[in-house]
């Protein structure tokens, strides 16, 4: 059998692949891991020398904290698992082959794109006023006008409904996880009279179950991230209900100029992500391996 030997091209060395890559490298250490390490030792100092993990035991004993803590993951709760239903159903309804489709699937899309840019902040504060237009449709039905800015869990649902309106790319991701179901599964579930709340059950179901997993925890970091949408809207009010960890975060960074705790706390918030989702992964693989 014959042997071919493959010739280098004229010009190109082994160190073509590590220079053509290297913006990625440069970008990398400049933008994430310099920023990572630099964010734990500020975390370590009070701004201008070292204090080991005072910031941290200072931070556990602050009731404030805990506040905002509580607040961010009762926001997660309610928000991410109204997002994946409302997605969902939505990415279903948007999976059948009508006509002028692609029309609709294009509008749900639209809020993603506009997200909470200033406009949108400034309509939603509008519409949520006493002399608003949510106000002045329940009146119309008879029903008594909501002090949304005044009461606490009203306040803090003024917020999942604007993040819930932004369902858009949740719903992209579950849309082409649909379409990418073999067809012949709900034919062969057709013939056997299997109806179109089994199928959604046996077939569906399980077929994106690793979609509304990825949704699951993409969704989950995000809503504990949350900073944009209380600081704009209700400013964390009323009494702290709408103050999240990232509001903390930058109260005590900007407002009080605390790098330290600022940075301290932000680590917290990392570990206290990662502990979260290291919970969803053990049980969904426990789910998985009890279905096998």
């Amino acid at each position: 059998m014959k042997t071919r030997t493959y010739r280098n091209p004229v010009g190109v060395s082994r160190y073509t692949g590590l220079l053509l890559i290297s913006p990625f490298i440069i970008g990398a250490l400049l933008l994430i891991i310099y920023p990572f390490i630099s964010s734990f030792i500020t975390g370590l100092t009070d701004g201008s020398s070292f204090v080991g993990f005072e910031n941290y035991r200072h931070i556990l004993s602050d009731e404030n904290i805990r506040s905002s803590a509580a607040v961010t993951l009762k926001y997660a709760a309610i928000l991410v698992p109204l997002k994946l239903i409302v997605s969902l159903a939505v990415a279903l309804l948007l999976n059948m082959e009508l006509k002028g489709i692609g029309i609709f699937r294009t509008v749900f899309y639209i809020p993603s794109i506009l997200g909470a840019n200033l406009a949108v902040i400034i309509m939603w504060q509008y519409l949520f006023t006493s002399e608003g237009l949510v106000n002045l449709l329940l009146e119309a039905v008879g029903l008594s006008p909501v002090s949304w800015y005044g009461d606490t869990d009203a306040a803090l649902f003024i917020i999942v409904l604007l993040r819930l309106w932004e369902f858009g790319s949740t719903m992209i991701i579950f849309l082409a996880a649909l379409r990418d179901i073999p067809r012949e599964l709900y034919e062969a579930a057709r013939v056997d009279g299997c109806g179109r709340t089994r199928a959604f059950f046996s077939i569906t179901l399980p077929q994106i179950r690793n979609v509304i997993f990825i949704n699951l925890v993409l969704q989950t970091i995000a809503a504990m991230q949350e900073f944009n949408a209380p600081y704009m809207i209700t400013g964390g009010g009323p009494l702290g209900s709408t103050r999240t960890i990232g509001m903390y975060i930058y109260e005590e960074m900007f407002t009080f100029g605390d790098e330290g705790t600022a940075n301290a706390i932000s680590w917290l918030l990392f570990v206290l992500i990662a502990l979260i989702v290291l919970i969803m992964y053990r049980t969904t693989g426990r789910l998985r391996r009890e279905d096998r």
